[in-house]
């Protein structure tokens, strides 16, 4: 018999029911006792691997974007971006690449309803002949912080009171009273956006500024976006409580039923492409991830389409165990140097393997489906069966060797060791621009959410009433008066 023909797998089932360590079970519903009405036995093995086990069947819930839904398909390229980058998977048109996604909310739990006003996460994972991409962006194309160091501070701030388990507003606008740079970033939260219909109906965005190289070395700043060919759609407040009142994961419903039914959700993929020699000619940094790059001055470019057409296999496996990161990149993918991009390149390794374990990239839906060699030996939970009696490099009895060099970004860098701030913040400028856009009903329902939410809070203190109010009047004079009106008319100024 080959030991290793029949691994834990479905496919492998035998028709009578067994432990885990494959020998048969002849009752399954009675425990071991002393007698029909005894005490129960320790010595009932079954029993106690059966509790044990249930015992052990939840993993460490993700901090952020705990709630979410996965899905299977394909990404292919429709137009030619060659010149910009050597990434095989983006090496012409017609070329299919797998994928699995995962959409997401940000703070709240992973059993808490998807209609909660919340950045939505928007992951790609990329199985490419060159190993897998992580594209781990969001719904929204700006964010909070451009500094990862705030990064734990923020989710805190977002999360509930540790002392209460609630959600409060005083806690979130005493935060970000702080950090002017987050008004861009509650110009969408708190906008009609704030709450996407459901998942299919929902844009996503890098976020960050990535840099793509092709194969003479030129490098090219570049953000990614994803536009959804049925269109975006979002749920009023009103209609939020309706809709999470009858069906808590009716987004992750929505999607697994439009996919069930040959609905298969799509959505264009875009870029936006700058040279690097260019970041210095406007009032922003383009590496600021508080900031979108005007589409006037830099206009989308198609670059290909994804299909989702299969349903997870298995939820806990191809979800719960699902794991991304920005670091994961492929040869023409590089990171840029935004300070928020730079930690995430670290912390998400780390957050994984505190969650899943240091060899979580074993798992199925996160190893690549290329071949790998490296001597990356044993560990816990490491399941790789390695026959290699080498396994260390170099070395004259493997004929393993190191893979032919690509491109990769090679400007100089220099300067002293500091802890700073950007020089150009212009915190205010594009949401200010943003807030006019919108028609007075729009303005008036973001505004009614900034106070209502936030700035009206009992506990939302006079001190951080009169910063949130500069701060919006930076952005747009009539902002700053409309809040102010408000504010006055509620005896809270």
């Amino acid at each position: 018999m080959d030991p290793y023909k029949f691994t834990a797998n479905s496919e492998f089932n035998t028709t009578q029911w067994t432990n885990n360590h494959g020998a048969p079970v002849w009752n399954n519903n009675n425990s071991a006792t002393v007698g029909v009405r005894g005490p129960i036995l320790m010595e009932d093995y079954q029993l106690m691997e059966k509790l044990a086990n249930f015992h052990r069947e939840r993993i460490p819930e993700r901090v952020v974007h705990a709630r979410g839904a996965s899905a299977k398909g394909f990404f292919e390229v429709t137009h030619d971006i060659s010149h910009l980058t050597c990434a095989d998977f983006l090496r012409g048109p017609g070329v299919q690449t797998p994928v699995i996604v995962r959409f997401s909310t940000v703070i709240h739990e992973r059993g808490s309803p998807e209609t909660i006003r919340d950045p939505r996460g928007f992951a790609v994972k990329f199985y490419t002949r060159e190993g897998n991409f992580d594209l781990v962006g969001n719904n929204m194309p700006v964010f909070f912080i451009r500094d990862g160091m705030k990064f734990p501070d923020m989710v805190h701030s977002l999360k509930p009171n540790p002392k209460s388990h609630i959600q409060e507003g005083w806690r979130i606008a005493d935060f970000f009273s702080h950090f002017p740079e987050s008004m861009h970033m509650f110009t969408f939260l708190l906008d009609d956006v704030g709450i996407p219909l459901n998942y299919r109906h929902m844009e996503g965005f890098g976020v960050h500024t990535f840099v793509m190289v092709n194969k003479e070395g030129k490098e090219t700043y570049v953000k990614f976006h994803w536009k959804p060919t049925c269109g975006v759609k979002s749920l009023l407040d009103d209609d939020a409580v309706l809709v999470g009142g009858k069906n808590h994961s009716h987004a992750t419903q929505d999607l697994y039923d439009a996919i069930a039914a040959g609905d298969y959700p799509e959505w264009r993929l875009f870029i936006q492409v700058m040279d690097p020699k260019d970041e210095n000619k406007f009032d922003f940094d383009p590496l600021d991830v508080t900031k979108t790059w005007p589409e006037d001055v830099f206009p989308l470019q198609p670059v290909g389409r994804m299909v989702l057409n299969r349903n997870p296999d298995n939820f806990f496996l191809e979800n719960e165990q699902l794991a991304f990161c920005p670091a994961i990149v492929v040869p023409g993918v590089h990171y840029s140097d935004d300070k928020l991009l730079q930690t995430r390149v670290f912390s998400y390794h780390d957050a994984q393997r505190y969650r899943l374990g240091g060899n979580y990239l074993m798992l199925p839906p996160n190893a690549p489906k290329s071949a790998y060699h490296n001597n990356h030996h044993d560990g816990a939970m490491n399941f790789l069966i390695r026959e290699e009696e080498v396994n260390y490099f170099p070395s004259r009895n493997d004929p393993a060797r190191q893979a032919e060099q690509f491109p990769v970004p090679s400007r100089n860098l220099s300067g002293t060791r500091e802890r700073g701030v950007i020089p150009k913040e212009n915190n205010f400028a594009q949401p200010g621009i943003r807030f006019r856009s919108w028609d007075k009903a729009r303005q008036d329902r973001f505004i009614d959410r900034l106070t209502g939410d936030l700035l009206l809070d009992p506990r939302t203190t006079q001190e951080v009433r009169r910063v949130w109010l500069g701060y919006l009047s930076q952005c747009d004079a009539d902002l700053g008066r409309r809040v102010a009106s408000k504010l006055q008319s509620a005896g809270a100024l």
